[in-house]
């Protein structure tokens, strides 16, 4: 029995390549076929434009090209395949138009020594590739869902392309997505709550318009502020509030709001908006204006009732909205770049019970109280915000949304 045990370890170690004699590249029998294999179906679609080389590798089993071709599709796997130089440079030229657009894309660094010592090491190629398989659930559906489309021969060429791009956006997201994270989805005007790979929590939001887009990027949710007040960013009171005031100074108090000398504390003198000379400032939305609106907290504040601060350098948050109504629209582009819920009461709740220190009867008192107060959270809970055109839902289904931000056409493949 004990003999019949050590032989299906042997076995088993033998076929997964991790021993025998390697060549002067560090390269084993059974390592050269698994990566045969893996890049015969392109099983982590990062052949990409590598097309060349694979087909020398095919042909040769040559140890240093297929090195070569380790690297090489390790990197593609790490970083993606879209042109990112073109990219930067369509996002420079929006920038130029007065669009306020970003998009963050997380590099790995892939170092060659590594793979090489790796593979001398005897590791099978998947586990050498594993660090740089993208965390999220959907890089895995999308290529599954590519290939059966490509398969079938009745799907249209931009419904392919449309798909393999969204699983080159799965490489470029944060490597670390955290086991419990907010998923917001801008295409689909959708976040969801993803705990342990199951979606727990799901419902519309209200993302920026197309030249106040919500930025792409990654950071972790730190604290609710329950019932905020709104501190009006400088940009959107140079672009939108200062003409208002300057037409009616009365409309600073009508809104619920309060003008401060260079301070969002409540605490400061207030100013009177109609005491100011607002032609001294410009009328470009730009330049500098030493005065800042703030709203109160109320049950008329901007931004409803409650907000979920994920600290980042983009002034983005998560919060809840008087425009209700908006929510019955298809397509949801109606904010300056923050994400507005539909369901901030439902996501609060989820939060005070399972990520804070705090009991739902003792929250429900700050939020009736119309004062200020901060839930800090006590576990971690990223939040990602991201820009699938393409999406696997829960029942495995593929729904496709529109280029809302143009990215579609922005982003190139670079693929033979």
């Amino acid at each position: 029995m004990r003999l019949k045990v050590l032989w299906s370890v042997v076995l088993a170690v033998l076929l997964s390549g991790c021993v025998g004699t390697p060549d002067n590249e560090g390269w084993r029998y059974g390592q050269k076929n698994e990566f045969l294999k893996i890049l015969e179906t392109d099983k982590y679609a990062s052949i990409c434009d590598k097309q060349r080389l694979y087909e020398k590798v095919k042909q040769s089993r040559n140890s240093k090209l297929m090195t070569k071709m380790l690297v090489a599709y390790a990197n593609n796997l790490a970083n993606g395949c879209i042109d990112l130089k073109s990219f930067k440079v369509s996002q420079r030229e929006k920038k130029a138009k007065d669009i306020d657009t970003y998009y963050e894309t997380y590099m790995q660094k892939v170092k060659k020594s590594d793979i090489v010592m790796k593979l001398k090491a005897g590791q099978s190629i998947d586990m050498i590739l594993k660090p740089y398989v993208p965390q999220t659930p959907q890089f895995s559906k999308l290529i599954h869902t590519y290939k059966v489309l490509k398969k079938d021969g009745n799907v249209s060429a931009e419904t392919l392309h449309k798909v393999r791009l969204n699983i080159e956006r799965t490489k470029l997201m944060k490597p670390e997505m955290g086991t419990n994270y907010a998923l917001i989805n801008v295409p689909e005007f959708k976040v969801r709550l993803i705990e342990s790979g199951k979606t727990t929590l799901k419902f519309p939001v209200i993302v920026g318009k197309p030249n106040m887009q919500t930025p792409i990027f990654s950071e972790r949710l730190k604290y609710v502020e329950i019932n905020p007040q709104w501190n009006v960013p400088d940009s959107i009171m140079r672009r939108s509030y200062v003409a208002k005031i300057k037409r009616n100074p009365g409309w600073v108090a009508a809104k619920g709001m309060e003008l401060h000398k260079e301070s969002y504390d409540l605490r400061s003198p207030k100013v009177n908006p109609a005491s100011v000379d607002w032609s001294k400032y410009p009328k470009d939305g730009k330049g500098y204006i030493p005065y800042k609106l703030v709203q109160v907290p109320s049950v008329k504040n901007g931004l409803g009732r409650v907000k979920f601060i994920f600290p980042n350098s983009h002034a983005v948050y998560m919060h809840d909205t008087q425009g209700k109504s908006l929510f019955k629209r298809k397509i949801r582009c109606f904010s300056h770049g923050c994400i507005r819920l539909s369901k901030p009461v439902a996501l609060l709740n989820h939060v005070t019970t399972h990520y804070s220190n705090k009991d739902l009867p003792t929250v429900k008192n700050w939020y009736d109280s119309l004062k200020t107060r901060h839930l800090i959270l006590n576990k971690k809970l990223q939040v990602h915000t991201a820009y699938y055109t393409a999406y696997v839902d829960e029942s495995g289904h593929l729904e496709l949304f529109p280029d809302v931000y143009g990215f579609d056409r922005s982003q190139r493949l670079k693929i033979q």
